[in-house]
C-alpha cells in the first residue's frame, strides 16, 4: 500500500502537472471504484484544479467550487501519467482523469477491487474521510506519546492504525522500529522516556529520509515504481538477509496478509518473536533466541 512517502511523491509529481489545469473528463472503466453518488462525477468536469492534499494515505484533488476528488489506492492501486486521452485497456485500468496536457490513469493489480474514489463537497466532507491520525510532522513528542498510549497496543499496531498515526503502514513501520531499536510487539504503555524520544525521532527521520529519496529518484518524472519493497530498506521485505547494523539475519512474523520484519539482535535483545503459525506447529521446539536458532540449523 502506498504510504506517506509514496503519496508525497505522487503529490509532488502531480502539482506541476495539474494544478491550474481544467479537469476535462473523468472516465470510469469500473463503476465500483466510485463510492459516492452526490455530487455526481459530471459536477467536477470542466473545473480547474486549485489544490492537492494528502489525507492520511489518500490523495485529495480540489477543484473550483469546493469539490474534492479523493483517491484511496489501498494495497494494489497505482497512478500513472499518460498522454492526453490515453485509452483504458485491460481489467487493471480503472479510471482516467483527463487534462489538456495529459491523463492521470488509475490502475489496480490483482482481482480484488479495493481502490476507491470519493467525490465530496466542502472542507467538512473532506475532513469526514480522514481517519484522524496525527501528523508526525505537525505534532510534538508529548502529543505523539499521548496518541499512541490512549490504548495499550503493540508498537506495530499503533503505528499502522490510521486513527492513531497518519500515513504509516506495514513497510515504513518496520523501518521506523528498526531505526528506533524497538520491538514491534512492545506495548506502548511500557516504553521508557528515552524509548519515546528514539521512536519519535526515528518516525520523523525515517519518513523524511524516504520522502526526500523518492523525490530525488523521480526528479521531475512521474513516479512509476511505487512499491513497498525496496532494496535499500533496512528490514522490510528482507527476511533472511543481513541486518545492515549488526549482520544478523532479518526475522519475520506472519499474520494473515501481512508480515512484520525485524532484527532480533538490534530490536529484541536477541529474542525471537513467536510466529503465530510456526511457533504453534513447533511448540516446545520453537527457538527462543538467535543462539537456539543457530543450533537448530546445525542439527
Amino acid at each position: 500500500m502506498p504510504e506517506l512517502p509514496d503519496v508525497a511523491a505522487y503529490i509532488s509529481a502531480l502539482e506541476p502537472r495539474i494544478v491550474g489545469q481544467p479537469l476535462e473528463h473523468v472516465r470510469l472503466a469500473n463503476v465500483f471504484l466510485l463510492r459516492t453518488a452526490d455530487p455526481p462525477v459530471a459536477s467536477v468536469e470542466g473545473r480547474v484544479v486549485r489544490e492537492i492534499r494528502r489525507v492520511g494515505k489518500r490523495i485529495a484533488i480540489g477543484v473550483d467550487g469546493g469539490l474534492w476528488l479523493v483517491l484511496h489506492l489501498m494495497i494494489a492501486g497505482r497512478l500513472h501519467w499518460r498522454p492526453a486521452g490515453a485509452k483504458l485497456a485491460g481489467r487493471n485500468q480503472l479510471a482516467a482523469f483527463d487534462f489538456p496536457n495529459g491523463s492521470l490513469v488509475l490502475t489496480e493489480a490483482g482481482t480484488k477491487r479495493r481502490a476507491s474514489l470519493h467525490i465530496v463537497r466542502g472542507e467538512d466532507a473532506l475532513h469526514a474521510v480522514d481517519p484522524g491520525g496525527i501528523d508526525v510532522f505537525a505534532c510534538d513528542l508529548d502529543a505523539f506519546r499521548h496518541a499512541l498510549t490512549v490504548e495499550n497496543r503493540t508498537l506495530k499496531r499503533a503505528l499502522t492504525d490510521p486513527r492513531i498515526v497518519s500515513g504509516i503502514g506495514n513497510a515504513y513501520s518496520d523501518e521506523i522500529l528498526h531505526a528506533a531499536r524497538l520491538s514491534p510487539v512492545a506495548l506502548t504503555r511500557s516504553l521508557a522516556p528515552n524509548d519515546w524520544e528514539r521512536l519519535f525521532g526515528a518516525t520523523r527521520s525515517t519518513l523524511q529520509t524516504w520522502i526526500d529519496r523518492l523525490r530525488e529518484e523521480t526528479k521531475g518524472k512521474f513516479p512509476e515504481r511505487v512499491t513497498a519493497f525496496r532494496d535499500d530498506m533496512a528490514v522490510h521485505g528482507r527476511f533472511g538477509q543481513p541486518c545492515p547494523q549488526c549482520g544478523e539475519p532479518v526475522q519475520r512474523i506472519r499474520f494473515a496478509d501481512n508480515e512484520t520484519n525485524y532484527c532480533a539482535r538490534c530490536q529484541t535483545g536477541g529474542r525471537l518473536l513467536a510466529d503465530r503459525s510456526l511457533s504453534r506447529l513447533l511448540k516446545a521446539d520453537w527457538p527462543r533466541t538467535l543462539e537456539e536458532l543457530d543450533e537448530l540449523k546445525r542439527r
